[in-house]
């Protein structure tokens, strides 16, 4: 991840996943980039302005900003692109520019599962590349921003798209001693670079296990949504990586 300061710069670090599954060797998380502003004024009045150089729409005021990509080897297109950002303006126009700004993408909001409140909102859109959702939150401050879209036909030829109503989990073992996942009252064993193997899963929250000889097992917990695909690695020398969001 490489993250950009004001007036400095910071070495990139690239995280290459390797992932056998169907079509593909490997993938690739994108160098994310992060940016502060040392000092605004806690809240403006005025109208948010749409920033032409983001990536995803962002008002030019923020207080941070961050965009992480999520590519695969062999596929031009990102899978996966991620806005998170906090703006110096209450909830309410916070929500009214990206309503204005994605409208003008040609995004459709959904109705379903739609929460606006004061404190909190979720929504989901159909963007022309995919399944996009928007998060907001009101904090110390100003408000906070995730925005995600999803790029289905990135994803499709990548076939990491989960059966509908299902989620999907890919185990990647890039070492050389042999790895072990135990969940959902499964247990999967890779022997070192062995292409990866996928299965899907009922949306929920679940705990898993991860072993590799030589190293602690890990324990932890990864909630699925219908329609998220989340990546397990074994890097190359038997650590555990974090778990990756792919779509």
């Amino acid at each position: 991840m490489r993250t950009v300061r004001t007036g400095a710069h910071a070495p990139a670090r690239w995280y290459v996943f390797a992932c056998g599954l169907f079509l593909f060797a490997s993938c690739m998380l994108a160098a994310s980039a992060s940016v502060w502003v040392p000092y605004l004024s806690p809240l403006f009045s005025s109208a948010l302005a749409p920033d032409p150089d983001a990536r995803l729409p962002a008002p030019t005021r923020y207080s941070f900003r961050a965009i992480h990509t999520t590519m695969m080897r062999g596929i031009e297109a990102p899978l996966r692109v991620k806005l998170e950002a906090t703006v110096p303006a209450e909830l309410g126009d916070v929500l009214a520019f990206y309503r204005n700004e994605l409208g003008k993408l040609g995004w459709q909001e959904q109705a379903d599962g739609a929460v606006v409140a004061a404190e909190h909102v979720q929504l989901a859109f159909l963007s022309p590349l995919g399944p996009a959702t928007l998060e907001l939150g009101r904090k110390t401050g100003g408000t906070s921003v995730n925005l995600v879209q999803r790029n289905q036909d990135a994803a499709t030829r990548a076939n990491v798209i989960p059966e509908p109503g299902q989620a999907k989990l890919v185990f990647s073992n890039i070492g050389d001693s042999e790895a072990v996942l135990t969940i959902n009252e499964r247990t999967i064993k890779r022997a070192g670079g062995a292409p990866a193997v996928a299965l899907d899963l009922p949306p929920g929250k679940y705990s898993y296990e991860m072993s590799v000889p030589g190293h602690s097992t890990a324990t932890n917990m990864l909630s699925f949504a219908a329609g998220d695909t989340w990546e397990l690695t074994v890097g190359r020398d038997g650590d555990l990586w974090s778990p990756l969001q792919l779509y």
